[in-house]
């Protein structure tokens, strides 16, 4: 355990202006304050404290970071009080010091809501100061340091996944590299204990037979450097990481021996000039192998790691990787954050470009459901490896691989996102769903008139664009089923004779367990609630109707009653859906049917689906369309008998276009020597649009039969 004398020593060694008292001080509050607490290990609890802030002190951080460290487990396990905190040490601590203590404050049913929530409430605490996660980060680096000691193994395994899940990403997303390889290799230790002592294994085996390999190497690069004027060329080399050859080998599918690059070499110079003379050097000396350039100098990872990386079959004609950098550079890689410390000017303010993560991660909170929607959408946003794209005017947006021009254009700014309708990646316009590429250039167009589609959720990869996509989902379907279920009452109260009163309806919220009539609405949109339930909660005495067996019959078409609902403006998909079975068009006898969770399903009366309803009266519901949506497309759908010859499928999709119909869909079912059966999928604006467009068809000489399909 590191004594109190040494830490101030250590922390004073690289900052001469630390506050001495307070470490001092901390020191001694600290260890009163556990006094004769016991860790798992045995060892006096107040060892965990101290060995924080000893990695806090080895990562040369402020002495306000130190003291947080010594404190950040009083408030939680010890009798100190945050106002203890405030008046000894002041504010600033007192607020970093909660920051670390609120995270395990909830007792929460479940390990997945728990882990989610103390996520959560750590990215509100960061976004304020970020000194809080890098107190946080060394406190689990302990913790997994000493993990052995805890005898529950599916306790050690929940803590490595945790740490393997968020704190190893969140350490590399603040460029603390050192740190977050530690953290992996501890949890990677305990998850997967045969394949890393495998991994170990081979790695022991290549050194007894390659002997000095990586000294050869070093020795053969310096030298072509210094021979070629870069005589303050530093090399030095490394096996990767036992985990990241891991996890090389998952996400590649390969085995040990195919891995080309297990060794990284570094070179490290004074200049940015002389990365690229270095770069010019070993590429003109050493065949490079095709592929693997990266040049994260000019455009640097957004937690500001900057670097070269290559790949050359190097002296002795081994597969390596090259990594160089300035030493200025090699510093933030390696401690991040950490490296630049800001407390000299404004404390962990966490502004600039390499902080654009945690802003999205606070925008993927404001629109996430709950805590466990959070933490879905952020491992997806922390985990993917990344590609660079480039707006039009040259700015640089890095985004998971497998991103779309959606997930840019939310990158970009929400708005930009909700009303994107199109875009174009170098010039030529492409799909939404188009995977984008490293160097991109991409170009959103936008409309006013747009609002996220339910579909992009499919292919969207970034926890942002899901959070944002989801939530306009949410509360068009509330709005959607509220608007509904108000129709239905509305028609059914008319019915009965009654004018609905929000009145009576408030009465009997509680019969159904809601909190407002509003949400009693959007449970009868939802079909989670019937209407006879409803009428029969507001009229007790009431008497139902006797009700037989209903079997539809194909019915005159005539204009609607006074008891249709009107399916004027709700968006297919949401609370209104359009069955499969028969495909309704404006002009067709309809009738819904409710669903419970989905709303209401519309069918053409004579539909034979609804047979198998008869038995549920209740969930029939007189519906009509409403002439404001005329003109909107609809999908009709036909089966046509077209004859064997050539041209005769050109010809069929030439009527189709000529008579204003679009084709969605087409599907060849049976096929001999002389006829094609196909059906056939066309948006059209209702009936009388299809029904002409079938007259046109069959005076094609080329076809048989042309028929309006219900299936």
């Amino acid at each position: 355990m590191i004594r109190q004398y040494d830490l101030v020593e250590r922390v004073k060694a690289y900052d001469p202006n630390a506050d001495e008292d307070a470490l001092n001080r901390a020191y001694v509050f600290s260890m009163h304050a556990h006094g004769s607490q016991k860790r798992a290990s045995g060892d006096p609890y107040f060892s965990h404290p101290v060995e924080v802030a000893g990695i806090l002190a080895q990562m040369k951080l402020d002495s306000a970071s130190i003291v947080t460290g010594l404190l950040h487990d009083t408030v939680e396990d010890t009798v100190a009080t945050l106002d203890d905190i405030e008046r000894l040490f002041g504010r600033d601590i007192s607020r970093l010091v909660d920051g670390v203590t609120k995270l395990s404050r909830l007792e929460l049913q479940s390990d997945q809501t728990k882990q989610a929530e103390n996520f959560r409430k750590l990215v509100l605490a960061m976004s304020e100061d970020i000194r809080v996660l890098v107190v946080k980060l060394a406190d689990r680096l302990h913790n997994m340091q000493t993990l052995h000691y805890i005898k529950s193994e599916d306790k050690r395994r929940r803590i490595a996944r945790e740490t393997l899940d968020i704190y190893a990403p969140l350490a590399e997303r603040i460029g603390i590299h050192r740190m977050k390889d530690e953290l992996e290799d501890l949890a990677f230790a305990v998850l997967h204990p045969e394949g890393r002592e495998s991994i170990k294994t081979r790695f022991a085996f290549l050194k007894e037979q390659g002997g000095s390999l990586v000294g050869k190497v070093i020795d053969q690069l310096t030298k072509t450097l210094n021979e070629d004027g870069l005589p303050n060329a530093t090399v030095t080399g490394r096996e990767k990481t036992p985990y990241s050859i891991w996890r090389k080998m998952q996400r590649k599918n390969v085995g040990f021996e195919q891995l080309s690059d297990i060794m990284a070499f570094r070179v490290t110079v004074e200049t940015v000039g002389e990365c690229y003379q270095a770069l010019g050097v070993i590429h003109s000396h050493y065949p490079v192998v095709p592929g693997r350039f990266k040049d994260y100098i000019s455009t640097p990872k957004p937690n500001d790691y900057r670097s070269l990386h290559t790949g050359i079959i190097g002296p002795e004609r081994q597969r390596i990787e090259v990594q160089i950098r300035t030493r200025e550079m090699h510093e933030v890689a390696e401690l991040g954050v950490a490296a630049h410390w800001s407390y000299k000017q404004d404390g962990g303010k966490t502004e600039g470009r390499q902080y654009r993560w945690l802003r999205e991660l606070l925008d993927i909170l404001e629109h996430a459901s709950g805590p466990e929607e959070f933490l879905e959408n952020t491992k997806l946003e922390m985990f993917q490896d990344q590609v660079f794209c480039f707006t039009p005017k040259g700015d640089l947006i890095a985004l998971p691989r497998g991103a779309t021009p959606v997930d840019f254009a939310y990158a970009v700014h929400s708005q930009v996102g909700d009303t994107c309708v199109g875009a174009k990646i170098n010039g030529r316009i492409v799909p939404l769903r188009s995977q984008l590429s490293n160097g991109d250039q991409v170009d959103i167009i936008t409309s006013k008139a747009q609002t996220p589609s339910p579909t992009w959720e499919r292919f969207v990869v970034t926890g942002k664009a899901r959070a944002r996509i989801r939530r306009f989902i949410r509360a068009q379907q509330r709005a959607q089923y509220l608007n509904l279920g108000k129709e239905i009452l509305t028609k059914a109260f008319r019915h009965e004779h009654q004018d609905l009163s929000e009145k009576a309806l408030d009465a009997v919220t509680k019969n159904f367990s809601v909190t407002n009539v509003e949400d009693l609405y959007a449970a009868v949109g939802e079909g989670l609630v019937t209407k006879g339930e409803v009428l029969n909660a507001v009229f007790p005495n009431r008497v139902e109707p006797k009700t037989a067996k209903i079997v539809p019959l194909p019915r005159p078409r005539s204009k609607s009653s006074d008891n249709a609902v009107p399916i004027r403006g709700l968006i297919p998909g949401m609370a209104l859906h359009y069955a499969g079975c028969c495909h309704p068009l404006p002009g067709d006898r309809i009738v819904g049917i409710v669903t419970t969770g989905k709303g209401v399903t519309i069918h053409t009366i004579d539909c034979d689906t609804l047979e198998s309803f008869a038995d549920t009266p209740e969930r029939w519901l007189d519906v009509a369309w409403d002439t404001a949506d005329e003109g909107q497309g609809h999908i009709g759908r036909i089966s046509v008998m077209l004859g064997n010859e050539p041209g005769a499928l050109g010809n069929l999709t030439t009527v189709i276009g000529k008579n204003a119909g679009n084709i969605t869909n087409l599907k060849i079912t049976n096929r001999s020597n002389d006829f094609f059966e196909i059906l056939v999928d066309i948006e059209v604006k209702d009936v009388k649009h299809l029904t002409n467009l079938i007259a046109a068809l069959r005076a094609m000489p080329s076809i048989n039969s042309v028929e309006r399909a219900r299936g």
